[in-house]
């Protein structure tokens, strides 16, 4: 579904990802794991057009998709939950979850995909017209989650949904990431610091480091790797 091909990237004229590749399925989870700083933000802003790669490719479902604009990204069925529940303090729940939707043009499926949205996070419902500055971080992660899908894609990409949580609410989050992958039939890159939580909800994983890929393969065998134990799971 989604490949990516030695990509090198560049980030205020200091390159950050040398030879860069990795792949998706349709219908996985594959997550993309390592410390601070090793470029796991830059790889996702360079699939979803906020950078481009000084070489290397990006293909979606057999289409190169490296160098276009973001909004001809998303258009094509590829969204992105950023870092840091990045929300608009002073727009309610509601106005933050129809700027999600600015791809669809007609308003009755702007309605249905709220509907779902909020089947997913019951509590976005109950507060609709409150202003999303006004939520806790727990809530406005779920906000973000669901600003994300309301463009329904096909492809979503999760940077750091656990950063600066509860442990409750990241379970939470966690379990609706499974949902979505379980019952929506979305494919997902997941980017997360919290390598045991992804490993164990992904198929597969990359792990990144200073910008480049130094092991991959099936979770279950990366949760078992040595180097992998001692230093991204404290073993």
């Amino acid at each position: 579904m989604l490949e990516v091909n030695n990509i090198n990237v560049a980030y205020n004229g200091t390159q950050v990802l040398w030879d860069v590749s990795l792949k998706v399925e349709e219908g996985e989870i594959v997550a993309l794991v390592g410390a601070n700083g090793a470029g796991k933000t830059t790889t996702l802003k360079t699939i979803i057009g906020l950078l481009s790669p000084l070489s290397g490719s990006i293909t979606f479902e057999g289409e190169r998709i490296d160098g276009i604009p973001a909004r001809m990204v998303i258009s094509r069925g590829i969204s992105m939950v950023p870092e840091g529940r990045r929300v608009f303090p002073y727009m309610t729940v509601r106005e933050n979850l129809e700027l999600g939707a600015y791809t669809e043009k007609q308003k009755a499926r702007v309605q249905e995909n709220m509907e779902w949205v909020f089947n997913l996070f019951p509590i976005l419902r109950e507060r609709q017209d409150q202003l999303a500055g006004t939520f806790s971080g727990g809530e406005q992660q779920m906000l973000v989650i669901g600003r994300a899908l309301m463009s329904r894609p096909r492809f979503l990409m999760v940077d750091e949904p656990s950063l600066g949580l509860a442990p409750t609410i990241v379970a939470t989050v966690f379990d609706v990431i499974k949902s979505l992958h379980q019952e929506g039939n979305t494919t997902i890159l997941l980017v997360e610091q919290n390598v045991r939580k992804s490993l164990e909800i992904a198929q597969r994983a990359y792990v990144l480091e200073t910008g480049r890929v130094v092991l991959s393969g099936e979770s279950k065998d990366l949760l078992a790797n040595e180097k992998v134990r001692t230093a991204y799971l404290g073993i």
